[in-house]
């Protein structure tokens, strides 16, 4: 099915499953523990054995000698794998470096070997008698450091930099004028399941249960790294513990867990330690932004800069902080630019909206900044710079836009008009309280997804589709997306996700699995609906699915009875085209509100209450939904405050790998979040009207939370996270 013109009125508007908080289908299997997630799938007759992954402890150089005699000899041990014996092998095209690494070193704890043996035990103790020598080179490991050398680079889809109008004159020329530099720090997407795989051959065929996001380019990379047919290669993923973009990608588990299993001749079970989580894995880059913003005293803006520096390993990406700033505020004169540094670190790469995440970040303490300027009210400022049009192409136009919706029922729902203007001014007890407001913005994208149904002689529906849940509730929308084409309860629909046999769907990822994965159910059925149809020898225009039957004009016919003489199957797959994207912006707005409290005394920081106004098409599961936005929202106040991996900016690698000493939120941290949705359908997105917003629920967080602490103590810190020796020496008097 091609989607290229507006979506009209079809059976998804009937609403009678869609749109309803809906438990998800899961929950029973994963608060069970019978949920099968990549490390734990077991079978008695397969006698799997246990594979211990060795990183390099060096960021640059080459092995020089690797001695594995002891190692060999230890008890148990079956195979070790090491690139000089795992026969060629090519690297996946979205991996920047090898996922076994030898002789030369590409970053620290690049994967140099894996033992395997009977038990976990005796991997883990073989693989400590191991002896490598290195002959380690000089890297570059610190961003500030290697700025200057940074070079132009392409975003994905859109040139690194941008440039409308006069902006050097505009600013110049500017009545009120913000010059400022920011700093965001690495961060790590510390999912609470590690990356995780299981591989078994059937002669020169390998099956690898996995923990992936996206299956179509594991399997692609997989077969590309092993040399093997991209047939001979399946990928398993049913329930994915946490990814946030961090497993969209293949990675060394999967790979050596394949090469195990063959050297050892049994399936081989894979997981990564959380220290190889942290620097084996990617994560998402430091970034230095300046921002530059001119406005006329009425609060207009006439001039907005945004250049953003980060780096990454040869071959890698940068980060996209510019993005939103090309798209958010109205502006005459534009500039963006985008630098990429070579850095030996380990691979930087997508976690939860990367690019608004950390471009947000910035930009909306800018905004705040400039507001004061002016002194005009923070929210007033933006609602101001409002556009219905893209500002680097005023001929196209957002295909729905309701920015100052979300903030003014944001402020209403907030009480922002009881914020005093004045920082520092507000005591409750101990605590200075302070209010903070940012924007949010995520990009909608579409991607082809398809997806294969089933209706069997008792009336179920099954859908397959190698789609993801990544604990988005993937499983829910799909059901509820063909229960509502097939006239059907959830309870008789079954959905089968993450198995490469299965038809391509858009994987999860981006903020764009909800949408693109239930518009390829949503194909599929309608191809469904007129087999079943024509079985039943109804004109498929005129059949209407409901209630389990399929009536046209007077006859009713239960839906189980197209399919006596056997299952009636289906597939298809949604591509999205034509001129929508050409005519159309699409993206997700919203505004997020911060209350906080800061101990006068020690500078602790309390995030007191949270409110997100969303919108974001048609919501498919309010429930799930606001789930993923609180999630979204946790994460914020994880980057606003605590996030941040440490660089050893001598030997290249970050120090605080693992749960211990890289700080996320816990549930003390986080007080009552308030989510609303506003009613929004965007036909222009897909037949299902909806769009993402996964994402949209992190995209400015962290900037209303620093907005909120400068509103509390009259202290601005533009160096992230904020932390208590950022702020402590700066405090206001105690008395």
């Amino acid at each position: 099915m091609k989607f290229d013109t507006p979506a009209g009125r079809n059976p998804i508007d009937q609403l009678k499953v869609v749109g309803k908080a809906t438990d998800r289908i899961d929950g029973p299997f994963k608060t069970t523990g019978t949920a099968n997630y990549a490390y734990d799938w077991h079978d008695p007759q397969s006698k799997a054995v246990y594979g211990f992954v060795v990183g390099a402890t060096i960021a640059k150089g080459r092995i020089e000698a690797m001695v594995l005699d002891e190692a060999r000899a230890a008890r148990g041990v079956l195979a070790i794998v090491t690139a000089e014996n795992a026969g060629p092998l090519d690297k996946g095209k979205l991996n920047a470096a090898k996922l076994l690494g030898g002789p030369e070193i590409e970053h620290y704890h690049q994967a140099v070997a894996l033992v395997v043996a009977e038990t976990f035990e005796q991997a883990r103790s073989a693989a400590a008698l191991i002896r490598i020598d290195y002959a380690e080179s000089k890297g570059a490991f610190d961003l500030a450091a290697a700025k200057d050398t940074g070079k132009p680079e392409k975003l994905a889809g859109a040139p690194s930099d941008t440039s409308i109008g006069d902006f050097a004159g505009a600013f110049a020329s500017a009545p009120v004028q913000l010059d400022a530099t920011y700093s965001t720090p690495d961060q790590a997407h510390a999912m609470m399941e590690p990356h995780a795989s299981i591989a078994s051959w059937d002669g020169d065929a390998v099956t690898v249960w996995t923990s992936n996001q996206m299956i179509a380019w594991g399997t692609r990379d997989l077969a590309l790294t092993l040399g093997i047919p991209k047939e001979k290669v399946r990928l398993v993923s049913p329930f994915v513990g946490g990814g946030f973009g961090g497993k969209l990608f293949l990675r060394a588990e999967a790979v050596l867990a394949a090469l195990g299993a063959r050297a050892a001749k049994r399936p081989v079970k894979v997981a990564l330690t959380r220290p190889l989580s942290f620097n084996n894995t990617v994560h998402r880059p430091a970034t230095i932004q300046r921002i530059r913003l001119g406005a006329t005293p009425d609060g207009t803006i006439t001039a907005i800069g945004h250049e953003s520096w980060s780096g990454n390993l040869p071959g890698g990406k940068p980060e996209a902080a510019v993005q939103q700033t090309r798209l958010l505020y109205a502006g005459a004169n534009r500039m963006t630019q985008t630098r990429l540094a070579m850095l030996d670190l380990p691979e930087g790469n997508s976690m939860r909206a990367p690019g608004e995440a950390p471009g947000l970040m910035v930009l909306e303490i800018a905004m705040d900044e400039m507001a004061e300027k002016l002194g005009l009210d923070p929210v007033e400022f933006r609602i101001r710079n409002d556009t219905q049009v893209d500002p680097e192409k005023p001929e196209r136009r957002f295909s729905q836009r309701s920015l100052i919706e979300c903030l003014r029922l944001g402020a209403a729902r907030f009480e922002w008009d009881k914020r005093v203007v004045k920082p520092g001014q507000v005591r409750d007890g101990r605590g200075l309280v302070g209010m903070g407001v940012a924007a949010a913005f995520r990009n909608n994208m579409n991607v082809k997804s398809g997806a294969r149904v089933r209706l069997d002689s008792q009336g179920v529906v099954t859908v397959e589709t190698d789609m993801t849940d990544i604990g988005t509730g993937s499983y829910t929308i799909i059901g509820q997306t063909a229960a509502e084409m097939m006239g059907l309860s959830l309870d008789r629909v079954v959905v089968r996700l993450g198995d490469s046999a299965f038809p391509v769907s858009s994987g999860s990822g981006g903020q764009f699995g909800a949408n693109s994965s239930t518009s390829g159910v949503y194909a599929a059925c309608v191809k469904l609906r007129e087999a079943v149809a024509r079985s039943l020898g109804f004109n498929s225009d005129d059949a209407v699915f409901e209630d389990g039957r399929v009536r046209s004009g007077n006859r009713s016919v239960p839906l189980a009875e197209a399919a006596k003489a056997g299952d009636i199957v289906a597939e298809d797959t949604i591509e999205f085209g034509g001129d929508l994207s050409k005519t159309y912006q699409q993206s997700t707005f919203g505004a997020h509100f911060v209350e906080v409290g800061v101990d006068v005394s020690t500078a602790e920081i309390r995030v007191r209450r949270m409110l997100a106004v969303c919108a974001a098409g048609r919501i498919l599961n309010p429930k799930s939904a606001r789930s993923q936005v609180i999630g979204g929202m946790t994460m914020g106040v994880g980057a606003a405050l605590m996030e941040e991996l440490a660089v050893d900016t001598r030997r290249g690698f970050f120090v605080n790998h693992d749960l211990a000493g890289y700080e996320v939120p816990v549930h003390a941290d986080i007080p009552h979040q308030e989510v609303i949705f506003l009613d929004e359908t965007d036909p222009i997105s897909s037949p299902m009207k909806a769009k993402g917003v996964g994402e949209l629920g992190i995209c400015g967080v962290s900037a209303a939370v620093a907005n909120a602490v400068y509103n509390a103590t009259g202290i601005r810190v533009r160096d992230y996270p904020l932390t208590l020796d950022k702020l402590l020496d700066r405090m206001p008097d105690a008395a």
